[in-house]
C-alpha cells in the first residue's frame, strides 16, 4: 500500500492535487502558504484540504511504523511466513494490525500459557477437532504432575482453546460489527456518592441508558467524566446470547460432548476475553469520537474568536473593573503601548463614583482617547454605566470586553517581558485594552485551552487539542498577516514558515536596527535563510513602505508580474494599486506560464482593487439591557439583547449581561432542524433573545433565539 493510495481512499481528492502536495509538505512548506501561493500545483485545494491530507499523510506514517516494529518482533521470533508478512502488508488500519499481530504478543502468563506448559495444547487440538467420541478418557490420559483430575486437564485445554477464540480476526470482526451497531452505554450512580453537592451536576446520568452509536459527544463526556470523578459506574453492553451464537455458529459442527466442552469455552472466551476487550476498544473509538467532535467545536469557536473585530489603530482607555480593589485604569496609544496607569475607586466600599468619573474624564481628553473597553468581569456592569453617564468633550465609544484568559497572560512570561515593571492587574488591563484594538494579535498570546470557548476541553486528548488549536491561530494569522513593525514576538511566531525562535530574531533585529522598510530587509535577520523568506514574506506586511505591495498579500516571487502589468498599462506600481476600473482592463491569460496561471493571478488582481484589506469586520458598539443586573431580574418572556459567547454541539450560551450566561439550546436556535449551531450563529454575534425559564436553584437560564442584529 502507498500513501498516494492511501490519503486518496481516505479524502477522495485528485490524484495530481494529492501527489504535489505531499511533494511540497516535503519541501518543508506550511500548510497556509501552500493554500494560498501554490494553488496550480495543488489544484486550488484549501487549507481544510491540505490539512486533511497532512493528518492521513501522519496517520499512514505511524501505520508503517508500527508494522515495521511487528515485522521485526515476528523475525526475532522466527514465526514470519510470506503469508503472515503478506497480511501485515495489506493491513490498512492499526486495529487490523493488531489483529494479526494478537497470537504473537509476548503477553504476561495466561491461564492458557499455563495450560500449554503442563502439556495440555494436544488436549485442546483433540477437543476442537470434534472427533473423540470419550473425551474424558482421553483427558485422563493427561492427569499427571499438577494435574490432579480430567475436569483439571479439561479445564486448561478450555483455556487454550478460549485464547484461540480470542485471536480469531473473523469472531473479533464480528463482536465489533454488534459494538458498532447495537451497543447500549448504560450508568448506575454510586449510592455513597449520590447526595454530594458535586455530584448534582451529573444528577441526569445516574441512571442512564442509551445507544453508544448514536450518543451525542458532549453527553458522553459528561458521562465519562461523572465515571472519572467516582459518581457513576458506566457499562458497554450488547445482547449475549445473539453475541454468543455468532461464534458457535462459526466454530461447532457436532453434537458431542466435544462440542460441549468448546460451548463451555465459548462462554468464557467472551466474557474473559472478548467482551471486556472490544467493549473497552468501542468506548475507546466513541471517545475519541467524541473527542474530535468536541475539539471541532472549540477549533470552530476559537477561529471565530481569533477573527473578532478590531477596531484598530485608536487610542483606547481600558478599565479592569473590581470593587474592594478599585478599578484599574489604563490609556494606550494606537499601537497598544502603555501611556498611563491609575486605580480608582467607584465602588463599594469606597463608592468615589464622583471622583472616578472626573479622573476619566480628564484621562480621555489629556490621552484624546478615542474609544474605552471594560472587562465583562466582576463589576462590569456597574462600571459600564458609571462611564456611561460621563459627558465627554469628545464622541467615545465604549465596548465591554471578554476578560477570558486575561488573568493567564498577566501573570505570563510573555507579560512580564512586555511589562517587567508592572504588576499583574495592570498588566490585565493593558490586555483588555489591546484585545479591542486587536483580537489576534493579543490572543495568541494566551493558551488557546485558557479562553474557555467549547466543550469539556480538558477531558479530550490534550496533545490531540493542542496540535489542533494551533492550526487554527496559525491560519488565523497568516490569513489577517502581520504588521512586521509592531507585532509581538508571540504573534510573529505564528507566521508560516517563521516559528518562536525565528520570531525572537526578527524582534530583536527590529529593535536593533529599527522598522523594517522593505521585505527585503527580512533577509539579514539571523537565521533567517531562503526557504524562510519564502514561506512568510508575504504574510509579513509593512506600512508605508516605497514599494506598496510590502503592505500586499501580494507575493515578493510574483512582484515582476505585477511590474510588467503596470508597465504594459503605462502607469507605475503606486497608480495602478486601488484602481479596480483599470485593473479590469488586464487580460490575466497573457500573464499565465508555467508556473504561474489563473488562481494566482486572480488573487493578485483581488488585492490590488483593496491592498491590505482586513478580512474582519470592524468593531461596533454594544448595550446590555441596563435594568438587568443579576439573575434574579430575569422573568419569563422578556426580550434581551445578548452576545454569544460560546458555542457547543448541543446548543449557544449567551450574555445578557448578568454573571450567569443563558443557553439557548438548538430546539430553540429555529424552527426549523438544526444540524450545526454554526449556521445559525457565531461567537461575539449580537442578537436578541427571550427568556424561557430561570431555574434560579442551580442557576440555569433557558433562551431563545428572537432575532439577530
Amino acid at each position: 500500500m502507498q500513501i498516494l493510495d492511501y490519503i486518496i481512499r481516505h479524502t477522495q481528492l485528485n490524484k495530481t492535487s494529492v501527489k504535489n502536495t505531499l511533494e511540497l509538505l516535503n519541501e518543508d512548506c506550511t500548510v497556509p502558504f501552500i493554500s494560498r501561493y501554490r494553488k496550480e500545483r495543488t489544484g486550488n485545494l484549501d487549507e481544510v484540504q491540505i490539512g486533511a491530507i497532512v493528518k492521513f499523510k501522519e496517520q499512514f506514517e505511524a501505520l508503517e511504523k508500527r508494522k515495521k516494529a511487528i515485522l521485526k518482533a515476528l523475525e526475532e521470533q522466527d514465526v514470519l511466513s510470506s503469508e503472515l508478512q503478506n497480511k501485515i502488508a495489506a493491513a490498512q488500519d492499526l486495529t487490523t494490525l493488531e489483529d494479526i499481530y494478537l497470537p504473537y504478543k509476548k503477553s504476561r502468563k495466561t491461564k492458557a500459557e499455563k495450560a500449554r506448559q503442563l502439556g495440555l495444547e494436544p488436549l485442546a487440538k483433540i477437543i476442537m477437532s470434534q472427533n473423540a467420541s470419550d473425551i474424558e478418557s482421553v483427558a485422563f490420559r493427561y492427569v499427571k504432575g499438577e494435574i490432579a483430575s480430567e475436569d483439571q486437564a479439561l479445564e486448561g485445554a478450555r483455556h487454550i482453546i478460549a485464547e484461540w477464540i480470542n485471536e480469531r480476526t473473523d469472531i473479533r470482526g464480528n463482536i465489533r460489527y454488534q459494538l458498532e451497531r447495537f451497543a447500549l452505554i448504560s450508568t448506575k450512580v454510586v449510592k455513597a456518592k449520590e447526595n454530594e453537592d458535586a455530584a448534582q451536576k451529573f444528577k441526569d446520568y445516574f441512571d442512564w441508558e442509551e445507544s453508544l452509536s448514536r450518543i451525542p459527544s458532549h453527553r458522553l463526556l459528561a458521562i465519562l467524566r461523572a465515571e472519572k470523578e467516582g459518581y457513576v459506574k458506566l457499562k458497554i453492553s450488547i445482547d449475549d446470547d445473539r453475541a454468543l451464537a455468532k461464534i458457535e455458529q462459526r466454530i461447532i459442527r457436532s453434537n458431542n460432548y466435544c462440542a460441549d466442552q468448546i460451548e463451555i469455552a465459548i462462554k468464557d472466551a467472551y466474557k474473559r476475553l472478548l467482551l471486556p476487550s472490544l467493549s473497552n476498544e468501542a468506548l475507546q473509538i466513541a471517545r475519541e469520537k467524541a473527542d474530535d467532535s468536541a475539539i471541532a467545536v472549540f477549533a470552530k469557536n476559537l477561529k471565530q474568536l481569533l477573527l473578532g473585530s478590531p477596531l484598530g489603530e485608536k487610542r483606547v482607555l481600558a478599565i479592569d473593573p473590581g470593587f474592594r480593589t478599585g478599578c484599574k485604569v489604563v490609556c494606550l496609544d494606537a499601537q497598544g503601548q502603555l501611556l498611563y496607569n491609575e486605580t480608582i475607586y467607584p465602588h463599594a466600599p469606597k463608592n468615589d463614583s464622583i471622583g472616578a468619573m472626573k479622573k476619566i474624564s480628564s484621562l480621555a481628553d489629556a490621552y484624546k482617547t478615542e474609544a474605552i473597553a471594560i472587562g465583562n468581569g466582576t463589576a462590569s456592569r456597574e462600571t459600564e454605566a458609571l462611564i456611561r453617564k460621563i459627558r465627554f468633550k469628545n464622541d467615545i465609544q465604549v465596548f465591554v470586553v471578554s476578560e477570558a484568559g486575561a488573568s493567564i497572560y498577566s501573570a505570563s512570561k510573555i507579560a512580564r517581558e512586555e511589562f517587567p515593571n508592572y504588576d499583574v492587574t495592570v498588566r490585565g488591563a493593558i490586555s483588555i485594552g489591546r484585545r479591542l484594538q486587536d483580537p489576534l494579535a493579543e490572543l495568541v498570546k494566551i493558551d488557546a485551552k485558557s479562553i474557555g470557548v467549547g466543550q469539556y476541553q480538558h477531558d479530550v486528548d490534550q496533545s490531540k487539542l493542542q496540535k489542533s488549536l494551533e492550526s487554527v491561530v496559525e491560519n488565523c494569522v497568516n490569513a489577517v498577516g502581520v504588521n512586521i513593525n509592531t507585532a509581538s514576538k508571540s504573534l510573529l511566531s505564528y507566521v508560516s514558515g517563521i516559528g518562536p525562535k525565528l520570531a525572537e530574531n526578527v524582534f530583536n533585529y527590529r529593535n536593533e536596527n529599527g522598522a523594517f522598510t522593505s521585505r527585503k530587509d527580512l533577509k539579514n535577520v539571523p537565521r533567517l535563510g531562503g526557504k524562510a523568506f519564502e514561506q512568510s514574506a508575504a504574510f509579513m506586511r509593512i506600512k508605508d513602505a516605497k514599494n506598496p505591495l510590502d503592505d500586499s498579500s501580494v507575493h515578493p516571487e510574483r512582484y515582476q508580474i505585477v511590474t510588467k502589468m503596470a508597465k504594459d498599462l503605462g502607469q507605475s506600481v503606486n497608480t495602478l494599486i486601488g484602481k479596480p476600473e483599470t485593473l479590469k482592463n488586464i487580460n490575466l491569460k497573457d500573464y499565465c506560464s508555467d508556473t504561474v496561471g489563473l488562481p494566482t493571478l486572480e488573487d493578485i488582481i483581488k488585492e490590488l482593487e483593496k491592498p491590505g484589506l482586513d478580512i474582519r469586520e470592524q468593531a461596533k458598539v454594544f448595550a446590555f439591557n441596563q435594568n438587568i443586573k443579576t439573575i434574579n431580574d430575569l422573568r419569563e418572556g422578556q426580550l434581551l439583547p445578548g452576545i454569544v459567547n460560546n458555542i457547543t454541539n448541543f446548543g449557544c450560551f449567551v450574555d445578557v449581561g448578568i454573571k450567569e450566561s443563558g443557553l439557548i439550546h438548538v430546539s430553540n436556535l429555529s424552527d426549523s432542524f438544526v444540524k450545526d449551531v454554526n449556521e445559525h450563529v457565531h461567537l461575539h454575534q449580537q442578537i436578541v433573545v427571550q427568556v424561557l425559564d430561570i431555574d434560579l436553584n442551580r442557576k440555569r437560564i433557558q433562551l431563545k433565539l428572537h432575532k439577530k442584529m
